[in-house]
């Protein structure tokens, strides 16, 4: 009977700790919610994704180890970010031709690269999938429309298989220390020259598509494309690392 009478104290201190640890890092949700909110389908709300990034943090807590080497903030970070990168899935309603024709693009641009030793073009893919460049670009556009093509889906795999040791959130730091980390940088550092710009404005300077549009003097439909591009690139040159990970 003593033990059922403390059930109602320790219940409460629980929650108490709950109240406290979200009141602590509740910015840290946000931040990281308004950094995804802009590499995610428009149909998904900034407030789903800080009630999901809650649930993430009180995962983290309930489930944090001291002494694995990461700090809870770092441990914490990943779980927030998994927990909304899950919710931006299960609300994925892409059709599945949008996400084979993405595919496909990404593997002829690995064949046209592996072929010629050299970045592949758009016209030379556009030729390989056998369509003209208009049809190529929709595909370009409809791909940056999935639920979350993008850097993030390629951290988000290693996260996982790796939390020990992160230092930073951003999204090109903090990554596992098996080489996937320079792996991903150098492919990064390879990619044509605009392409290049557009990802390091976006994920590192965390800039919008409007913004970096301005920047470099294109419209924002064009930097769509070029981020999609660029994503496929990378999903191509990263393709062993990706197959080894799945």
């Amino acid at each position: 009977m003593e033990h059922l009478s403390t059930m109602p104290s320790d219940h409460s201190s629980h929650q108490a700790s709950h109240q406290e640890l979200i009141l602590e890092h509740e910015s840290l949700v946000i931040r990281i919610a308004k950094h995804l909110l802009n590499k995610v389908p428009q149909t998904i709300q900034l407030d789903d994704l800080i009630q999901v990034g809650m649930i993430g943090l009180l995962e983290a807590y309930d489930n944090f180890d001291e002494n694995q080497g990461a700090s809870f903030e770092t441990y914490a970070g990943i779980r927030i970010r998994g927990a909304m990168l899950d919710e931006v899935r299960k609300l994925d309603w892409t059709p599945r031709s949008v996400h084979k024709k993405a595919r496909m693009v990404s593997l002829a641009i690995q064949e046209i690269e592996h072929q010629t030793g050299r970045d592949a073009r758009d016209a030379e893919v556009a030729e390989k999938l056998g369509i003209d460049r208009d049809e190529y670009h929709k595909i370009l556009r409809d791909s940056h429309e999935t639920r979350l093509s993008s850097i993030d889906e390629l951290l988000q795999l290693n996260d996982r298989s790796d939390i020990e040791g992160k230092s930073s959130l951003e999204p090109l730091e903090g990554l596992s220390q098996t080489g996937f980390r320079e792996a991903l940088q150098q492919a990064i550092s390879g990619l044509p020259e605009r392409e290049r710009m557009v990802i390091q404005a976006y994920y590192e300077n965390e800039e919008n598509q409007r913004e970096i549009g301005v920047r470099l003097g294109v419209s924002e439909s064009r930097i769509c494309q070029i981020h999609s591009q660029a994503i496929l690139r990378l999903r191509a040159r990263m393709s062993p690392w990706i197959d080894a990970t799945l």
